[in-house]
């Protein structure tokens, strides 16, 4: 078997998944994309598109997940 370089491909496909939102939840994400166009001077954007930018946000700055992350082993994610 020949030695490469690369080594395997991360499989970086989206999943996608369906949630349900309480109400409340929705209707301060559409008032947070409303507020987020305002500043950018933009209309506002369709709230689901916040979801993943918010978790990823979420997840990157939670330390107490890092951390057991880290010991756990996991691989960190490319930067």
């Amino acid at each position: 078997m020949a030695k490469l370089k690369l080594g395997p491909i991360a499989d970086d496909k989206p999943v996608k998944i369906t949630v349900e939102l309480p109400a409340g939840l929705h209707r301060d994400l559409t008032t947070y994309a409303e507020i987020l166009g305002r500043e950018a001077g933009q209309p506002a954007t369709d709230p689901v598109r916040l979801i993943v930018p918010m978790l990823e946000r979420f997840i990157a700055t939670d330390r107490g997940f890092a951390k057991a992350k880290q010991a756990s082993g996991s691989p960190k994610p490319p930067a």
